[in-house]
């Protein structure tokens, strides 16, 4: 690779000197080397030693069950499809007829797998859960570029992939996805897609895609160094869209395609978006204090870990793995004058799955030390998790590093929130194809959960337990109140007491699409038997707070959060 630019060679003479790896991954140090200091919180139990797939993409379905898929294109997979059935795809790259599995459906209760069948390319695709509960899922590769698949849960194991007729209007290849207020999905961007289009699509519907200058203007030209792909998207409570990509970020009016402020420019050099690959979270939203007021709450985005530019080419030409970014940003977007507000992270990260707790908190894991996405082009992996408190006072005292995994989860891996509080992790396939024997990072298949702290036997007395929910089949209306019954051992105060509202994520590539956390705002707490209270609380105003569709519940009591009970807005 060469640097036209003088600057930017030295700059890279001197930064690769003391934070790169020089060495190839067959020699570099082996995971378990990777050790942290000052571990402490939490624990991990492995689940699954294969599941078949490896788990680049993974979404919770409202009957607690897990949608788990990767992509068709290599070959077979270690997972037969049931009854000898086969699918059958002349423009399949890789088999022409493949009689594994390339999906499954994970069962939580029952620790078990399904293997679904998918028919299309589905590598690097993105999804959206609708406002029914069925997962729309878009694109991918090849065959798969410009397709629209449909998975709507079952409890009768007969449900599968279904693909539609109606296809996209654009290739969606390492697009983002984000459910909007009027129940419509929006797709933004992918591989040489400057523009984004709604779903779903009709056959009386011919709406095209719709040019997006900014998506063009944040792509790198460097070789293989887009880095505004996976764009972050997170719809903001006045209805607008919070999008960044790459260093920069808008707030756009997708109904008038009009960006309506931008926003400053992500302080350091650092790349965000794929393949630099950070990852960003709406921190939650507090509805606590607003009543039924047409008051929107603050909003808040942060954005964490990444890439130097160079970073790509680097690993790709020279086997040089740059340190990757420790820094992360804050910006409260609803401000008049929004500002960044940049921290340090106590362990560099690419690749980062960033999730919200329903304690508030937010837990960093998964990824790499040094690198960038993409096949062979990490080492050093991130195995220790990191707990970030956004509402700690003390800005030294945010960050704690939590208890490593023994697994390491890299470019290809995905984690998910689940509804007793436990952290679903899985996939890590840094090769072209599946390759078992490679050292020291071998493709994974298996599945295990991370137990934060408050899952801890200890807390025993503190886990409240939702006994029943007081709202019509489970469905909350905007701006109601609704009550339940929360059995609690031992009672702490009134002010102990809160509410989350959980969106589950669709999670791939570090980014957890249409992640949301309400706090909702608490009316009442009584007592209306020993060790039964009963609580009353507001439901969120609008859907621009919270878009129609199946939330997960938690009641947290002195930190500690209960299994979560599934709630629909509407």
């Amino acid at each position: 690779m060469r640097f036209k630019n003088a600057s930017l060679r030295m700059f890279f003479f001197f930064y690769i000197i003391s934070h790169t790896f020089l060495v190839p991954p067959a020699t570099s140090s082996s995971p378990s080397s990777v050790v942290a200091t000052n571990t402490s919180g939490g624990h991990w139990i492995p689940l699954q030693r294969s599941i078949g797939i490896s788990a680049m993409h993974m979404q919770v379905m409202k009957n607690n069950k897990v949608i788990i898929f990767d992509r068709t294109n290599f070959g077979p997979s270690n997972i037969s499809l049931p009854n000898g059935h086969c699918r059958y795809n002349p423009r399949d790259m890789a088999m022409k007829v493949d009689c594994t599995a390339h999906s499954v459906l994970y069962d939580i209760a029952c620790n078990s797998v399904r293997p679904l069948t998918v028919q299309t390319d589905t590598w690097c695709s993105s999804a959206a859960v609708d406002s029914s509960g069925t997962l729309i899922q878009t694109g991918g590769f090849s065959d798969g570029y410009n397709k629209l698949r449909t998975f709507t849960p079952c409890d009768d194991d007969r449900c599968d992939w279904i693909e539609l007729s109606v296809p996209l209007s654009n290739n969606r290849w390492y697009a983002s996805n984000q459910i909007l207020p009027d129940g419509r999905i929006m797709v933004v961007g992918g591989r040489s897609a400057f523009n984004y289009e709604f779903v779903p699509k009709n056959s009386g519907n011919h709406e095209g895609s719709y040019y997006f200058k900014f998506l063009r203007e944040t792509k790198d030209s460097g070789p293989g160094e887009e880095n505004n792909l996976y764009p972050f998207l997170h719809l903001l409570p006045d209805g607008n869209l919070f999008i960044f990509a790459n260093r920069r970020s808008v707030l756009f009016d997708y109904i008038r395609n009009r960006v309506v402020r931008e926003y400053p420019v992500l302080p350091g050099d650092e790349r965000r978006n794929y393949p630099s690959t950070g990852s960003s979270v709406l921190l939650p939203l507090n509805l606590t204090g607003l009543g039924n007021k047409a008051r929107f709450p603050d909003a808040e985005v942060m954005v964490c870990g990444g890439a130097l530019p160079g970073s790509f080419p680097m690993a790709v030409e020279k086997r040089v793995y740059v340190e990757a970014s420790r820094s992360c940003g804050r910006i409260r977007v609803t401000d008049s004058n929004p500002q960044w507000v940049m921290e340090v992270m106590p362990i560099p990260r690419v690749m980062p799955d960033m999730l919200l707790l329903p304690t508030g908190n937010v837990i960093i894991l998964n990824g790499a030390r040094n690198g960038t996405a993409g096949w062979e082009n990490a080492v050093n992996p991130a195995l220790n998790p990191v707990l970030y408190k956004p509402n700690e006072p003390d800005r030294n005292a945010r960050f704690k590093v939590l208890n490593p995994t023994k697994t390491a989860r890299m470019y290809h891996s995905s984690a998910v929130l689940l509804p007793d509080g436990r952290i679903l992790v899985g996939g890590s396939n840094p090769h072209r194809l599946y390759d078992f024997k490679a050292y020291p990072y071998p493709t994974d298949l298996s599945l295990e959960a991370y137990y934060p702290n408050y899952l801890d036997p200890k807390f025993r007395s503190l886990r409240p337990t939702i006994i029943k929910i007081e709202a019509a089949n489970n469905r909350l209306p905007y701006g109601g109140t609704f009550s339940m019954t929360v059995s609690l051992q031992e009672f702490h105060s009134v002010r102990g007491i809160s509410l989350s509202l959980v969106a589950p994520s669709f999670t791939t590539h570090s980014f957890a699409m249409n992640q949301r956390m309400l706090v909702l705002e608490v009316i009442a707490v009584g007592r209306v038997a020993p060790r039964s209270y009963k609580v009353t609380a507001r439901g969120p105003p609008t859907p621009n707070v919270a878009p129609s569709g199946y939330y997960m519940l938690y009641v947290v009591h002195a930190g500690i959060p209960s299994r979560a009970v599934w709630l629909r807005v509407k």
